[in-house]
């Protein structure tokens, strides 16, 4: 459950990182409480929809060596943001660049503090 919950915080971070960060991503709302929501959206694409994805694109990611699964986190950050708009939490997203440069910031972001928090709490 911990685990979880640092996860959602992770996300959490990273993306009010993208937000702040990548031109062409507004918040429909700025509040810490939207952070934590878009969060979890994410969350739950990425665990749901995002294996499926995977699934169904297993020959592009093979045969681009992987770069097929930046399309994929990209189109999962589109998603979140679409899912989150419908229940009045989201954000909008100008056009495929900065959906792909605000997945690679998240990326960016989460993967560092994911990788301290492992560190931390294995102690």
């Amino acid at each position: 459950m911990r685990g979880i919950i640092l996860r959602w915080g992770v996300n959490a971070v990273a993306i009010w990182v993208a937000f702040r960060v990548v031109p062409g991503i507004t918040p429909v709302d700025n509040s810490v409480e939207s952070v934590i929501v878009n969060a979890l959206i994410f969350g739950l694409v990425n665990a749901f929809i995002r294996p499926l994805m995977q699934f169904m694109t297993c020959p592009l990611i093979i045969l681009s060596l992987g770069m097929g699964a930046l399309l994929v986190n990209t189109f999962m950050f589109l998603l979140a943001g679409w899912i989150g708009i419908y229940i009045g939490y989201g954000f909008r997203v100008d056009g495929f660049g900065a959906a792909f440069m605000g997945a690679l910031v998240v990326s960016f972001v989460s993967v560092p503090i994911s990788f301290l928090l492992r560190n931390v709490l294995k102690r």
